[in-house]
């Protein structure tokens, strides 16, 4: 349809489409919330349920002038919407679902919905990876905001730069966060395979998601789908230092390869000093990069970005000129507050490689200073245990380890036991908050890793910090 380097005019039909009614099941979670928002732009009329409807996602919805349901009611059917859009919450034995079954209604997995209404014709740019997909996806979409393309975008966080996690765009790119984790339960296939993007950024591979995929290999089939939907004319931006993604592109690739990571024969960068980065293009320096986010993984995902944008239009320089602008993703190492000199941060680390990489970046940042370290092991893949031998060496930087035993059937005590008397573990909130409190001192940095939202344990602790505070100086 049209060539993928260059900035010719793009197939954008997707404008012109007949406004139709869509209901969406299981309308509150992050990526079908995104979809609500970005089919309302289009003029759709968009309604939705979902089994618990409540903030922050239900008010921006309703802001949209979305209308909700809470639950699967089968009576739901008499809205008679053109199609029903089913999330990957929603399984057999779901009323509503079975009565759209049973009346043979139109349906569709949300990713083929947008797929077919929001992406083809356009340009699409898609991030996949096991880790950093929400913030190099983050990171694409505002140096290409930033170069005056007003992208698209429908990402898996909340980049602190737009504010929303998903917007239609008024020009050709789209930018997506590429998720490895099954459609629907009628389509098990990755929600990637269905996005078809000219550009793709490969960040890592790893053994995750354990509730629907055996083994490492199975993801690996996964990649190698997605990697077979790049066309000739596109571009793969890859970890070069990741042997996985190798091994994937060994199985056959048909696109451009450029690598990021490795010095002399891709992307790379070097430390200057805190904050302050040179990066390289095949060994030539291209330019001095200041980056406010800690961490070697987020340099990795500030240079996998940089190329991707070059890849789609943007001299290097101007990317790099705009990343010093980039202020962040919400849930990624991000303030919560600061009560008597204790900081409370918010992480979404639940892979022992993203919490090593977390817990390092904050060392990094702070120092000496004590880090508190709170974990809830929340994922399927840890909630299996599968990966709790690798927990201790994950989080061997923190100074104190408080992790939330809650629903998990194995012994987290046992498996940080290599930790020694660092470790404090409690399965009832209330208590674990309590020890947290007890234990931090001013200029301690309490850092909570949790994909999800951890009992609101963030605001429980700035609140019992608060009342600590108050009591202490008699107000």
């Amino acid at each position: 349809m049209f060539p993928f380097f260059g900035r010719a005019p793009f197939n954008l039909s997707w404008r012109a489409r007949l406004p139709v009614h869509i209901h969406i099941l299981g309308i509150c979670g992050t990526f079908m919330g995104g979809i609500a928002v970005i089919a309302k732009a289009a003029g759709h009329r968009v309604t939705g349920c979902d089994a618990n409807v409540y903030p922050p996602m239900s008010t921006q919805l309703e802001a949209q002038g979305i209308e909700l349901t809470v639950g699967y009611g089968a009576d739901q059917v008499g809205l008679n919407p053109d199609v029903w859009v089913v999330g990957n919450v929603v399984s057999r034995g779901n009323p509503l679902m079975e009565s759209i079954l049973n009346r043979g209604d139109r349906y569709a997995s949300g990713p083929q919905w947008l797929a077919e209404n929001t992406l083809l014709g356009r340009r699409v740019l898609a991030v996949a990876g096991t880790h950093g997909k929400t913030t190099t996806s983050s990171m694409l979409a505002w140096i290409l905001e930033d170069a005056g393309l007003v992208p698209g975008f429908l990402i898996g966080g909340v980049p602190i730069n737009f504010g929303v996690s998903a917007r239609l765009g008024t020009r050709a790119d789209f930018v997506i966060e590429a998720d490895e984790y099954d459609t629907a339960f009628f389509d098990k296939r990755s929600k990637m395979v269905h996005y078809r993007p000219r550009l793709a950024v490969l960040n890592n591979i790893e053994f995750d998601h354990a509730d629907i995929f055996h083994d490492l290999a199975a993801i690996e089939t996964q990649f190698h789908h997605f990697v077979r939907t790049i066309p000739g004319s596109g571009k793969l931006i890859v970890n070069g230092a990741d042997p996985v993604i190798e091994r994937v592109l060994a199985r056959g690739c048909w696109s451009a390869v450029e690598r990021f990571g490795v010095r002399d024969v891709g992307w790379s960068a070097s430390v200057v000093g805190p904050g302050c980065f040179e990066v390289f293009n095949r060994g030539r320096l291209v330019g001095p990069l200041q980056l406010d986010l800690q961490g070697e993984h987020n340099l990795q995902n500030a240079i996998a970005a940089i190329a991707a944008a070059q890849a789609a239009g943007v001299d290097p320089a101007r990317a790099i000129e705009s990343l010093s602008g980039f202020k962040g993703v919400r849930r990624r190492m991000e303030l919560r507050g600061t009560v008597a000199g204790v900081a409370v941060w918010d992480d979404f680390a639940h892979h022992p490689t993203a919490i090593a990489t977390t817990v390092s970046g904050m060392r990094n940042q702070v120092g000496s200073a004590r880090i508190l370290a709170v974990l809830e092991p929340r994922s399927s893949t840890m909630k299996a245990g599968l990966m709790k031998d690798r927990l201790p060496v994950s989080l061997e930087q923190a100074d104190r380890i408080f992790c939330f035993s809650a629903n998990l059937g194995w012994d987290v005590a046992a498996a940080l036991a290599p930790l020694g008397d660092r470790v404090r573990v409690e399965s009832d909130l209330e208590r674990l908050v309590g020890a947290i409190v007890a234990e931090a001192q001013p200029g301690d940095q309490v850092l909570v890793m949790s994909n999800g939202e951890f009992g609101s344990i963030h605001e429980r602790l700035l609140a019992s910090l608060s009342i600590r505070a108050a009591s202490a100086t008699g107000a």
